[in-house]
């Protein structure tokens, strides 16, 4: 992503019910633009089964965005559809693209059961079955009373689902696959099929589904004006679907849509073959990334610093890259949980918003803070590395990743951005020294570290080069004296 772009995840997952998200977000939008965010990712806006507390991943209608009373509520967690609608339209004129979240692997919160044949399969092991065929009562139909067919009169039955996870009947939690249906091949291989994940699992080789799914996605983006999706759970779907869907959404608006997919795998020969799979139709966040960061945060100061981007997505194939630090998945009490600890956050997040290569994520949690843990907001350290990216990180990048502990990499500036340019060192054990080249455009000048780790400042030589330092486990980042970023 050229200009250097910024996204946010604005949510995290213990927002409290009341939180009124979209109107604070609103109410932030100039601030956002103000510190270089020129992408918003939005919860799930749809009607969730639980309704006012659901985060927006137990999907019940995809129509409903705050507007019908269905769930116990009218608005949904973080608001109304008009609320939402609103949000959109004053981010836009902040110079902010949107990027909605859409949930498409599943559905939960039916409103009526029905008794169908399914066999039971392992959990462990999903191509093998542990029963034969039998009859068990499922929650598939969703007839969405509320709405009364407003926007669509789709109807859902157990024929639109591959399986479930339940059976009313028996009061049995187990993994059933209906009689008939058969899980995607061309989906993650672990558990021997990952297709179903939760609840009712979509069958989208059900050509009912299908367009059914293509018009609500031309229906969302024509009503919401978003500029993109996040797509949740994409190694659950097969891989030829959201290639087709996206070209099927992109030929009735006026503008390329943009398309980031959560592909949960740290191995990056699965998620390269993904991209492949799917024509690269998306980008996919940087998972192996994460862990590299996660890792290294926990480890004492017994990882190799050097190696931090091994076997990532932003190594391997870079315009395809979102990184991210982390997000509502890997918080703390999440089944994903791998949070980054705190004193490695400022390296972790100087590696993706200062570098040129990937679209950064920066995740609300860490801006904002997670009460409901105990997390402290980190927005003053943030709020310095994203202006520096906004002002200064620009141009051809060196790295200096020759030492176990203590890294450093520069960017010599273009004459696009008037002072750009700087220089980064990091360290997750002893801090150092690393004699590194700015470039002969900042030569015989001072450079100062403006995180204020560091007061003494530096002299570039003749040929642009200088001595950079940081202190034990921290960042610096240096640049032309003179030059603010608060």
């Amino acid at each position: 992503m050229p200009n250097n772009n910024i996204m946010m995840q604005y949510f995290e997952w213990y927002l409290p019910k009341d939180c009124s998200l979209w109107n604070n977000l609103a109410k932030d939008a100039k601030h956002l633009e103000n510190i270089g965010i020129t992408h918003i990712w939005l919860p799930p806006a749809y009607k969730g089964a639980d309704g006012i507390s659901d985060v927006g991943y137990g999907v019940y209608d995809l129509y409903d965005l705050g507007e019908f009373e269905q769930k116990g509520t009218i608005p949904t967690k973080y608001g109304t559809k008009d609320e939402y609608l609103e949000t959109i339209k004053i981010l836009h004129e902040n110079n902010i693209k949107v990027l909605a979240d859409i949930v498409l692997n599943h559905k939960i919160g039916a409103d009526e059961t029905e008794d169908v044949l399914a066999v039971q399969d392992d959990a462990s092991n999903r191509n093998v079955s542990l029963t034969d065929t039998k009859s068990i009562r499922v929650w598939t139909k969703y007839l969405f009373p509320g709405r009364n067919n407003t926007y669509s009169d789709f109807k859902w039955n157990w024929t639109h689902f591959h399986g479930i996870d339940w059976d009313e009947n028996t009061g049995t939690t187990a993994i059933y696959q209906f009689y008939g249906k058969h899980w995607d091949d061309d989906v993650d291989k672990e558990n021997g099929n990952f297709d179903y994940l939760m609840g009712a699992d979509i069958d989208l080789n059900n050509v009912d589904v299908v367009k059914e799914l293509e018009k609500w996605g031309k229906w969302y983006i024509n009503t919401t004006l978003v500029d993109g999706f996040r797509l949740d759970a994409v190694k659950h779907i097969r891989a030829e679907f959201y290639p087709e869907w996206l070209a099927e959404i992109e030929k009735n608006c006026d503008k390329k849509i943009f398309a980031v997919g959560e592909y949960w795998s740290s191995n990056i020969n699965v998620i390269n073959e993904y991209i492949d799979k799917t024509n690269g139709c998306m980008s996919l966040f940087d998972i192996p990334l994460h862990y590299n960061f996660y890792r290294a945060s926990i480890s004492n100061g017994n990882f190799n610093m050097s190696h931090i981007f091994d076997g990532t997505l932003v190594e391997n194939n870079p315009s395809k890259a979102v990184t991210f630090v982390d997000n509502h998945d890997t918080e703390p009490g999440q089944a994903l949980e791998s949070w980054v600890l705190d004193w490695f956050k400022p390296l972790a997040y100087a590696l993706i918003l200062l570098r040129k290569d990937g679209f950064p994520c920066v995740f609300y949690g860490d801006y904002y803070g997670i009460p409901e843990k105990q997390i402290n907001s980190k927005q003053e350290a943030l709020d310095i590395f994203l202006r520096i990216r906004k002002y200064f990180a620009y141009g051809e990048q060196i790295d200096y990743f020759d030492d176990y502990n203590v890294i450093g990499f520069t960017r010599l500036g273009d004459y696009e951005h008037q002072n750009s340019g700087l220089a980064v060192v990091m360290s997750n054990s002893t801090g150092g020294v690393i004699q590194m080249k700015v470039g002969e455009k900042f030569a015989n000048t001072t450079f100062y570290d403006c995180t204020g780790n560091i007061v003494e400042t530096v002299q570039v030589d003749n040929d642009g080069m200088g001595e950079f330092s940081c202190k034990d486990g921290s960042v610096s980042v240096w640049i032309k004296q003179g030059q603010q970023v608060n």
